[in-house]
């Protein structure tokens, strides 16, 4: 077996694509539009890493989507989580779990699929404003 990718449901395409692509820093491999399932795929990755995918899935007749927290979260690793969590912040997204630890935090997108971020190699040592930076929401 091979792991291919991981399809999360969208609301909103656009507001999805600002937050993976120039928030979060993943590109676009590919998109797929299909007229006759009213859908339209998107595949996206981190850079240099093209075998870890997430596909955006946007349906175009409208849905409500639940929270779905039984998904769980993506998972991407990077080379230093504060400046990773700085930012993003500086992009206007929330750190929903600092990384207090210097190893790990969480932050959502705009439709609520938590995405973890993890330190590479050993946690860096704790410093504010992280360290008594507190959680904000669900993460």
């Amino acid at each position: 077996m091979k792991y291919l990718h991981t399809m999360v449901r969208v609301s909103d395409l656009e507001a999805s694509l600002d937050f993976y692509c120039q928030k979060l820093g993943l590109r676009e491999l590919q998109r797929r539009e299909s007229e006759q399932g009213r859908f339209t795929l998107v595949f996206l990755a981190a850079e240099g890493d093209d075998q870890a995918q997430i596909e955006l899935t946007y349906n175009w007749d409208p849905e409500v989507y639940g929270e779905g927290r039984n998904f769980g979260h993506l998972a991407y690793q990077v080379d230093n989580i504060y400046a990773t969590c700085e930012r993003l912040m500086q992009k206007g997204v929330l750190i929903n779990r600092p990384p207090r630890d210097g190893r790990m935090a969480f932050v959502r997108s705009p439709d609520n699929i938590s995405i973890e971020l993890l330190q590479r190699g050993a946690p860096l040592a704790p410093q504010e404003p992280w360290l008594s930076m507190p959680n904000s929401g669900k993460w």
